[in-house]
């Protein structure tokens, strides 16, 4: 079963939808508890920082997914979602989960003509192998809505990157967790790939 977490960040339904589409069993829960059972977490989410991290910390679902993490559940990270498992993120100057050392920092293209928020189909180019995504070619598209990008500090942490003014990570992770920002759920063939070589991982990262 893959538990998708609900801390009012939205874009759930879309997320279950892609899995329903699959045939993956799936739940949408605010449960800790549930989370903490699950096989499999995808943590979604669209909206702002601050708020994101007020309801996982009212809902115990902060201490549910840092413990899922220590135990090695595969994650899997989506838009806000993968924002937040860094440290900190500039958007409201908020402390997130810190699964991940690294920030979350504004867009400040230089060129007036670059719009921000940053939305629609990029190009995503691999920067190293990692078994969710061993269905994605490299320079696949994948539809992206955000004005924020991830920082990690780590570069080894980077697995694809992407550009709008600057060159981006699009996908970040480490041991049993993955993190994109784009949205799988709304990228098609390529974005299906990614969420069902998920159901199949087993949280080691090659």
């Amino acid at each position: 079963m893959i538990a998708i977490v609900d801390y009012k960040a939205g874009n759930l339904t879309s997320v279950k939808r892609a899995l329903d589409h699959l045939g993956l069993a799936n739940c949408v829960t605010p449960d800790p508890a549930v989370v903490a059972r699950a096989e499999r977490i995808i943590f979604p989410g669209v909206g702002h920082a601050g708020s994101a991290m007020a309801v996982l910390r009212e809902r115990g679902l902060d201490l549910a997914l840092r413990r899922a993490f220590e135990a090695g559940t595969p994650i899997l990270g989506t838009c806000v979602g993968a924002q937040i498992i860094l440290a900190h993120s500039e958007e409201g100057d908020t402390a997130c989960l810190g699964l991940l050392p690294g920030d979350c920092v504004r867009f400040r293209p230089s060129d007036p003509a670059l719009k921000i928020p940053h939305m629609g189909w990029n190009n995503v180019y691999l920067t190293q192998a990692h078994p969710v995504l061993r269905g994605v070619a490299d320079g696949s598209q994948f539809y992206f809505v955000h004005s924020f990008y991830l920082r990690p500090d780590d570069p080894t942490d980077i697995y694809a990157t992407s550009e709008h003014g600057v060159t981006f990570p699009a996908v970040i992770g480490r041991r049993n967790l993955l993190a994109t920002q784009f949205h799988s759920e709304k990228s098609g063939a390529a974005g299906l790939a990614i969420l069902r070589a998920f159901a199949d991982w087993d949280g080691a990262p090659c």
